[in-house]
């Protein structure tokens, strides 16, 4: 794990600005990987990308038999172009930064959560190269930059680089100054949980791999249904987070995701500045950050 994810991806996008200018996206990831891969190094190239049936994993990235090419492949019951991008872009991340640690990588979103720490870092390395070479931090930032919070928001930005609803809503967390956490339910639990350093520092995380959380009963992600513009309302903090000062609110924005063998119900938390600061030996370790 020598390279760094975000200075790959960030060399990355300054050769595809300087090529294609600052309208360059969505970043067309099909023919970034061939290229990149075959140029960078020829004797081992990326050469063929392609749908597969993947039962329990997301993507993957195999050597040949060989060892002198390499092959990448998506779960072919995936219908979204946007989870398919992304699935691409982390499988050509462990291509630049792991492949010569191991020959194949079988990827689940779970993956992230696993109890190996070896396999949890280059997860995250992935990831981290996806998001940066998919939504470029300064790019991101003129997108957002003087807007609140918003559904709309996120739409914008996912329809500018071709990405999910929830990859915008994860990167707009890194961004964002003050407090956000990303929330996943299904069936009235959390199924995971993502805060920001400034929410995570003050107390304000979800430890989901550590516990089961039920969604508060009075918060709007309980009572959400589909809609195409979601819904979005102020409701007291410690509805969500019971150390949060009584007088407190926060802005919830939901938005039910709905495909083809899933579906889940999106949460974005936006929290006030926080009135305290946790000590070290109060915070625990877990996977609400990535």
């Amino acid at each position: 794990m020598d390279n760094h994810p975000k200075a790959e991806a960030n060399r990355i996008s300054v050769l595809l600005r300087t090529v294609l200018g600052e309208e360059r996206f969505p970043v067309d990831i099909k023919n970034v990987i061939l290229e990149v891969s075959n140029n960078k190094f020829p004797k081992e190239p990326i050469v063929d990308i392609r749908p597969v049936p993947l039962d329990k994993f997301e993507g993957m990235l195999v050597k040949s038999p060989k060892g002198t090419k390499w092959m990448v492949g998506y779960n072919d019951q995936i219908a979204s172009e946007g989870r398919i991008r992304f699935t691409l872009a982390h499988e050509f991340g462990h291509y630049l930064l792991h492949r010569n640690l191991q020959s194949e990588f079988n990827c689940a979103t779970k993956d992230v959560m696993s109890t190996d720490l070896g396999d949890r870092l280059m997860e995250k390395e992935a990831d981290t190269f996806a998001s940066s070479l998919l939504m470029p931090l300064d790019d991101f930032r003129k997108q957002i930059e003087g807007c609140l919070i918003s559904i709309d928001l996120l739409k914008h930005c996912g329809d500018r680089y071709g990405v999910s609803l929830t990859a915008a809503a994860l990167k707009l967390r890194d961004v964002a100054v003050g407090r956000v956490i990303i929330v996943a339910a299904k069936d009235g639990f959390l199924d995971w949980a993502c805060s920001n350093q400034a929410a995570y520092k003050s107390g304000a995380y979800f430890a989901t791999t550590k516990e089961t959380i039920e969604v508060p009963v009075n918060s709007l992600l309980n009572t959400t249904i589909w809609s195409p513009d979601g819904k979005s309302g102020t409701i007291k903090a410690n509805a969500w987070l019971p150390k949060e000062p009584v007088h407190m609110e926060l802005v919830e924005h939901v938005f039910v995701v709905v495909g083809e063998g899933y579906s889940y119900t999106l949460g974005i938390l936006v929290l006030p500045d926080s009135e305290r600061q946790v000590g070290e030996d109060e915070l625990i370790e877990n996977d609400s950050i990535n």
